[in-house]
């Protein structure tokens, strides 16, 4: 189980939305770098960081605060918003970007995410952002026909590393991961599902260490770090403790 914190990027600032909507953007930094380093310094070992302006445009919008966040840390950083062309791809693989997230194009041209996972194994995650249970593209502006558990199975053998699992009628609104569905996702699929929107306390942080979520790979966090809801020192001990506990039970079988 990995804690990812989150970055969402709106013209150059570090901000949250409020269930993806760009005019209720909260802004908590205006120096996403030095936010960045913060995570780092307080241990996590992932960065989701994603280009709200990009997902909108179809194209990378805050490419000059994505530059400073991956020159002022040394952890993984995944990133999403605005990624439909594989030049793309490869331009902020090439930049040090660790593992890309595709989400609008996972719907709309399925061929191009089974290109770039072939071509980069292991660097390649699809975003799947859901409203009603549908799933919604273009910075969550438009709703689609297909459903999250369909759009996952189209590439369970793609070679896909993982899916971030949206639930945008939570996201920003501090109200609780949505379980059931993240589960339901989980248990449809091979691939490893990371868990969002919503995640508001360590309540939560420890409703995703219980053992139905076990086939989780990791939850994002992101308001509720901002607003002092989550304990980051609290939240990573409680999940060294997970882990740590089940290193032992299967040691012990």
């Amino acid at each position: 189980m990995i804690l990812f914190p989150a970055i969402d990027l709106k013209e150059g600032r570090c901000v949250r939305l409020v269930q993806g909507d760009m005019a209720q953007a909260i802004v908590f930094s205006d120096d996403p770098a030095a936010q960045a380093a913060t995570f780092q310094e307080q241990g996590f070992s992932w960065l989701h960081v994603v280009d709200l302006d990009g997902a909108f445009a179809g194209a990378p919008m805050n490419a000059a605060a994505v530059d400073a966040i991956l020159a002022s840390v040394r952890i993984p950083v995944q990133l999403g918003g605005g990624i439909r062309e594989m030049r793309t791809v490869e331009g902020w693989l090439a930049k040090g970007v660790s593992r890309v997230i595709i989400g609008t194009a996972a719907v709309k041209d399925p061929t191009f995410v089974r290109e770039a996972a072939r071509r980069f194994p292991g660097r390649i995650a699809v975003g799947i952002d859901a409203k009603d249970g549908k799933v919604a593209v273009e910075g969550w502006a438009k709703t689609s026909t297909v459903t999250a558990e369909e759009l996952g199975r189209r590439f369970e053998d793609a070679g896909v590393a993982a899916i971030i699992y949206t639930d945008i009628a939570r996201d920003g609104i501090l109200k609780g991961l949505n379980i059931p569905m993240t589960l339901a996702l989980a248990q449809a699929v091979k691939i490893p599902v990371i868990a969002s929107g919503g995640l508001a306390s360590i309540e939560d942080v420890h409703r995703i260490l219980e053992p139905d979520c076990a086939g989780l790979a990791g939850a994002i966090t992101g308001r509720a770090l901002y607003d002092g809801r989550i304990d980051p020192k609290e939240a990573l001990a409680a999940i060294a403790r997970a882990r740590g506990t089940q290193g032992k039970s299967q040691q012990a079988g």
